[in-house]
């Protein structure tokens, strides 16, 4: 369900025995995750859990230090 332009609800998902959970189909599409990519997990203690695809982090990483290298 898409509730403003970009955001969604994805729906609920349990955490299995081991800890796992399953992305639904529709989020996969959506952020274009595919089987063997490699996913960040992020965690804020007031804020909660964010999961970003790395090649995502890595170019925002990537810009951060190049701006500190322009000062």
């Amino acid at each position: 369900m898409q509730s403003e332009k970009g955001k969604y609800i994805f729906g609920v998902c349990k955490v299995g025995e081991k800890g796992q959970i399953v992305i639904p189909k529709e989020a996969r599409d959506v952020f274009n995750i595919k089987p063997g990519d490699s996913l960040l997990l992020l965690g804020d203690e007031k804020k909660g859990l964010a999961i970003v695809k790395t090649e995502v982090f890595q170019s925002v990483a990537v810009e951060i230090f190049e701006d500190g290298n322009k000062k």
